[in-house]
């Protein structure tokens, strides 16, 4: 028996939209400035603009499979991402990116 993939939100709900670089960006932006401190609704309904919900979700998707975001115990979005650490592993030998 076959394991079955989960659907991303975006495919399960047809009406989300593709958000555009700024808005990732802008979200992005604001979770990093704002770690630790909100959980999912309480970003959305603090964001500098307005996002649709759907266009938030798909948002979201792309940055805790991208390994940038993750929640802790409490629900609370936390940005993980550190260049610097990639800047000081990317190129030993071990590494195959």
């Amino acid at each position: 028996m076959q394991k079955q993939e989960q659907k991303s939100y975006k495919e399960k709900n047809q009406l989300a939209r593709s958000p555009t670089l700024q808005t990732v960006l802008m979200v992005e932006h604001f979770i990093k400035e704002n770690s630790g401190e909100f959980k999912k609704t309480e970003i959305f309904h603090n964001l500098p603009k307005k996002v649709m919900w759907q266009t938030f979700q798909v948002i979201m998707e792309y940055l805790e499979e991208n390994l940038k975001v993750i929640y802790d115990q409490d629900g609370t979005a936390v940005y993980i991402w550190s260049p610097e650490f990639y800047k000081k592993i990317k190129n030993r030998p071990a590494i195959k990116l």
